[in-house]
């Protein structure tokens, strides 16, 4: 942490011990004097009562409090009214929140959650919150886009999982490009960043994006990052077809081999949870392949690559990074007609068979993978990863995808590619249109001998696959997508690094509490 200047120190009593308090911009710190000095046992004090954010183990915060005492009622004054200008100083601090809660998602704790743990949180900090339980799918969507009056409200929450989360994202995105005049449907399009910060509350299944942006999925810990105002910008990637707008995506984007275990486990809604598994194994002994091309657009001017292993963590300088011009203002519009195998106007096209072609502008981290699917990816970079799967043996795919959940390279595979590009594009060989009805209708033909057919090694089974994106199922193959460069900003601030804090001192053994403060009410 850099160091701050003192804006007020004093000496004070803390559990009849005199310590030195010292005020910095948003940090309360202070240590214990001489040993051998006086003791407070038997001065009459004033107390004063100061709350705090206290790291925890595992990126976790909690909410802590301590007091001090003094002998001077005047002095404590004077502590409270310079903690109250330095807390009125911090604007990025919400005063008024616009509240989501899904009350089905994950095992249907979000509404108990937010008024256990959340809620209390919210008023002790002076937080104002308009709640809306949502009552069916795409409520807090639908709310956003044409009834929220949103100039009352400094950030929009949602209590949820990443379907959620992806709610709250296209209301509030389709809501600010409708207020600036910007048609979605134009994939050209330079979409509007939104002015609203979006919190999340960890609450569903998975909470894959509150996962990668905070390091943990723990409801206090995400009310915590809101009530100080953190600010994390995050890329969207914008997919279309045509020049028709399908969908955003933040997390996967997978076509292949996660786009059949979305669809298979869209059968199986009645097992609940447990359904992703059953589909997961199903899909990976079905072990199919498709044809197409992939048309990309590779990052010239970042930091870093793909496999460079370099973590986006909180205050990246990857993501700090400013890209030139020229790679800042590309457009897919005036490429539309330059693709070619010689990359003609900056861009690649690889044509082969695919078991599964995935693209990510986040790590996707989460309990289960704590790499993630592309571990190095950014939040805030400009750009995707792009992860080619080809078609391989089934003990292949099985090494990389268990290498999603160790420490091994999952691309230090011969089948696998990965590049970091800022759009993208791709075509199925073939092109027959699917619809939503005919991916939930049943497969005639459910004996598992038809998922291992012994013509093709388990592989060629169907025409094309579907696209995964974030969790839904886009009703084309054929996509376009562009990456948003920091289109959204969350109430987070990256995962944090271990550190220590100090003073303008460094030698100084000061034992401090690190966080933000304020008074007591």
């Amino acid at each position: 942490m850099e160091k701050q200047p003192r804006l007020f120190s004093s000496e004070f009593f803390h559990k009849n011990r005199q310590v030195e308090l010292v005020l910095s911009r948003g940090v309360l710190a202070w240590r214990e004097l001489d040993k051998g000095g006086k003791r407070g046992s038997d001065i009459k004090s004033a107390p004063e009562t100061a709350f705090f954010v206290r790291r925890t183990q595992q990126h976790q915060w909690r909410c802590s409090e301590i007091t001090f005492h003094c002998a001077s009622h005047s002095l404590r004054e004077q502590w409270i009214q310079a903690l109250s200008e330095q807390l009125s100083s911090l604007t990025n601090r919400p005063k008024s929140l616009l509240v989501y809660i899904n009350p089905y998602g994950g095992k249907r704790r979000g509404k108990r959650i937010y008024e256990q743990k959340v809620a209390p949180l919210f008023r002790h900090a002076g937080i104002s919150a308009d709640v809306i339980v949502t009552e069916y799918a795409n409520h807090a969507r639908d709310h956003l886009k044409t009834e929220a009056n949103l100039d009352k409200y400094d950030g929009v929450v949602c209590v949820g999982g990443d379907g959620m989360f992806s709610e709250v994202l296209h209301g509030l995105v389709a809501r600010t490009q409708s207020d600036h005049g910007v048609d979605q449907n134009q994939p050209d399009a330079q979409l509007v960043p939104c002015s609203l910060h979006i919190g999340i509350i960890p609450a569903g299944s998975t909470d894959c994006i509150c996962f990668a942006t905070i390091g943990t999925n723990d409801p206090v810990t995400s009310a915590l990052h809101i009530i100080v105002g953190d600010s994390q910008p995050m890329d969207v990637c914008s997919v279309h077809h045509s020049d028709i707008f399908l969908r955003y995506s933040v997390s996967l984007l997978g076509y292949g081999f996660y786009g059949d275990v979305l669809t298979d486990s869209e059968r199986k809604r009645w097992l609940g949870p447990a359904r992703y598994d059953l589909s997961g194994v199903k899909t990976f002994l079905s072990h199919n392949y498709y044809e197409g091309s992939v048309s990309f657009l590779p990052a010239e001017d970042t930091i870093g690559n793909p496999r460079d292993k370099l973590r986006c963590r909180s205050g990246c300088h990857v993501c700090q990074h400013k890209p030139s011009s020229k790679d800042s203002e590309w457009d897919m519009s005036e490429e539309k007609e330059k693709f070619n195998e010689g990359g003609s106007g900056g861009w690649s096209v690889i044509r082969g068979k695919f078991i599964a072609i995935n693209a990510a502008c986040m790590s996707c981290a989460c309990p289960r993978s704590p790499k993630g699917l592309s571990p190095s990816a950014h939040l805030a970079d400009g750009t995707a990863d792009l992860i080619l799967v080809r078609k391989c043996s089934r003990l292949g795919f099985f090494r990389h995808l268990l290498r999603h959940t160790n420490k091994g390279d999952q691309f230090d595979h011969a089948f696998v590619e990965v590049h970091r590009v800022r759009g993208f594009r791709f075509q199925p060989r073939h092109q027959e249109p699917v619809s939503l009805e005919d991916l939930s209708e049943a497969p005639k033909k459910t004996r598992f001998g038809t998922m291992c057919s012994a013509q093709t090694t388990c592989g060629y089974g169907a025409a094309h696959s579907s696209w995964n994106c974030d969790g839904e199922i886009l009703p084309h193959a054929a996509i376009q997508v562009s990456v948003q460069s920091r289109l959204i900003r969350l109430f987070a601030r990256g995962i944090e690094e271990p550190q220590r804090f100090t003073f303008e001192d460094p030698s100084s053994p000061w034992a401090l509490e690190p966080g933000t403060q304020q008074p007591a009410a």
